[in-house]
């Protein structure tokens, strides 16, 4: 992803943001957000075509597509808890802190590949 940036135009010029930077931010707020054990790998055919065969093991994937940028994010979730309250958490979560970086709308994809159990 290195090579890759996300540019916004406006009078006044362009603002490119590297997809890396947005994937540190992206990364962060999953990291932070409560229910979350970790990031997920791909588990079904899907899943492996987006997120590709070469790095499975970062569990997200950041797109630009019609003037938004998508994240899909792979998470694994700690029981007990809410699987659809920790997903919908870490959408909001990972939805705020990019729009806030980059100004722009932005539409977050949860996949939950696997659970934890506390011990």
């Amino acid at each position: 992803m290195a090579e890759n940036y996300i540019t916004k135009q406006d009078g006044k010029g362009s603002v490119n943001i590297s997809e890396d930077v947005i994937a540190a931010m992206a990364a962060a707020a999953v990291t932070e957000a409560e229910g979350v054990a970790g990031f997920g790998s791909p588990t079904t055919p899907e899943l492996v075509d987006l997120f590709g065969r070469k790095n499975p093991g970062k569990g997200l994937k950041i797109r630009f597509l019609d003037e938004k940028i998508t994240v899909d994010v792979l998470i694994v979730v700690r029981i007990p808890g809410s699987i659809t309250d920790t997903a919908v958490h870490v959408q909001d979560t990972v939805c705020s802190e990019v729009e806030s970086i980059t100004g722009m709308n932005t539409v977050v994809n949860v996949h939950v590949t696997g659970v934890s159990f506390d011990k």
